[in-house]
C-alpha cells in the first residue's frame, strides 16, 4: 500500500531518493497487490503535469492533470462523492449500491485505456477516480477518511 499526500515531482523525487522506484516496479511485476491510495495512485501513470511536467512510475499509460476552472465548483475537489462502478471487481465486495468517499485533490488521472478504469467520479467532468488492472489498484479517494466504505475497501484489498 503506498499512500500519498502532497505534490508529484516532490513525491517521485523522493521515491528516487529512498531507491524505492525499482523495488516498486518489480514487486508490481512479480504479481504483489498493489494499493495506491491518493498520491500512491497518481505514481502508477506516466507523467503529471502537476506544476511542472514529472515522469511517474509508468506502470499505466496515461498522465496525471489539473481539473478546469469551474464556475459552480471549487478545486481542491474536497468532500463527499458518489463512486459509480465501472466493472466488477474483488476491491467493490460487500459495498453498497453508489457508495460515497471522501476527496481531497486538485489533480486527476487519465488514463490511456479505459479499461483501467474501476470507479468513475462527476465534479463537473466525469473523471477516473479508482483504477484496477491485474495486480494493481488505485484510488483517487482517501479510504482512511470514508468510514465504513473506506475501511471495507482496505479489508477487501487485505484479502487479496
Amino acid at each position: 500500500i503506498l499512500p500519498g499526500v502532497g505534490a508529484f515531482g516532490a513525491g517521485m523525487q523522493k521515491l528516487h531518493e529512498q531507491d524505492l522506484v525499482d523495488p516498486l516496479r518489480d514487486a508490481i511485476a512479480e504479481g504483489i497487490p498493489y494499493l495506491g491510495i491518493c498520491l500512491g495512485m497518481q505514481f502508477l501513470f506516466e507523467s503529471s503535469d502537476e506544476m511542472g511536467e514529472h515522469q511517474g512510475l509508468g506502470i499505466l499509460e496515461g498522465k496525471v492533470t489539473r481539473f478546469p476552472k469551474f464556475d459552480d465548483l471549487k478545486v481542491p475537489h474536497m468532500g463527499w462523492n458518489t463512486l459509480d462502478a465501472e466493472k466488477d471487481s474483488a476491491l467493490l465486495g460487500n459495498l453498497p449500491d453508489n457508495p460515497y468517499a471522501y476527496f481531497v485533490h486538485s489533480y486527476y488521472c487519465v488514463p490511456d485505456n479505459a479499461e483501467d478504469t474501476l470507479i468513475s467520479v462527476d465534479y463537473g467532468i466525469n473523471f477516473t477516480a479508482a483504477v484496477e488492472r491485474d495486480n494493481i489498484y488505485g484510488v483517487q479517494f482517501h479510504p482512511e477518511k470514508s468510514q465504513q466504505v473506506g475501511l471495507q475497501i482496505l479489508k477487501n484489498f487485505l484479502a487479496l
